[in-house]
C-alpha cells in the first residue's frame, strides 16, 4: 500500500476561454509541483470536480497519469452527498494508475457523526483504493470529531486524512 505521508498538492484543473481544459497548461503545473511533492491530488475541490462532465473526469485522471510517468503517487477525489451513488462509482472504479482515493464527508446534507461513520464506511468497504480522509468543514458544513476520527481509522482501507 502507498505510503502517503508528507506533501501531497491538489493540483487545479486550468481552463481555457471557452471553458474546455487547458491541457498545456495541466502539463506545465504537473512539471513544475512534482520534484517539491511527494504525492499529487487531482480533481479535489480545488481541481473543480463538482463542475465537470464525467467524461473531462476520466480524461484529467488519465492525463494526469501519463504525465506524471509513474514518478509520484496519484490521489483522486471523489466525494458526493448521495451515498449510494459515491459506493457505486469507487466500486466501478478500475484504473492502475490511481495510488489512492480522496472522500469527503457529504456536503450539504449536514450529518451527524454517526452518518459520517456511515459514508466512509460504506465507500470503504467497496473501495479497492486506499483512502484518505478529507475533513473540509467550509464546503461540507460538517466536522468530524476526534472520535468519528478514530472510529474511521479501524477500517483497514482508511490510510490518512486531509485536514
Amino acid at each position: 500500500m502507498t505510503d502517503f505521508s508528507g506533501t501531497g498538492v491538489a493540483l487545479v484543473t486550468p481552463m481555457n476561454d471557452v471553458g474546455a481544459v487547458d491541457w498545456i497548461g495541466l502539463e506545465r503545473l504537473i512539471h513544475h509541483v512534482t520534484d517539491h511533492v511527494n504525492y499529487l491530488v487531482v480533481l479535489g475541490t480545488t481541481g473543480e470536480s463538482p463542475t465537470i462532465y464525467p467524461e473531462e473526469r476520466d480524461g484529467i485522471v488519465n492525463f494526469v497519469i501519463e504525465k506524471n510517468k509513474g514518478r509520484l503517487p496519484i490521489v483522486v477525489g471523489f466525494s458526493g452527498n448521495f451515498t449510494d451513488n459515491l459506493v457505486r462509482k469507487i466500486a466501478s472504479l478500475k484504473n492502475p494508475g490511481i495510488d489512492g482515493i480522496l472522500i469527503s464527508s457529504p456536503h450539504y446534507n449536514k450529518p451527524s457523526q454517526e452518518g459520517i461513520v456511515a459514508h466512509y464506511q460504506a465507500v470503504a468497504d467497496v473501495s479497492d483504493y486506499p483512502i484518505i480522509l478529507y475533513n473540509v468543514p467550509h464546503r461540507t458544513s460538517s466536522n468530524m470529531s476526534a472520535d468519528t476520527t478514530l472510529a474511521l481509522a479501524r477500517h483497514p482501507m482508511i490510510v490518512a486524512m486531509k485536514e
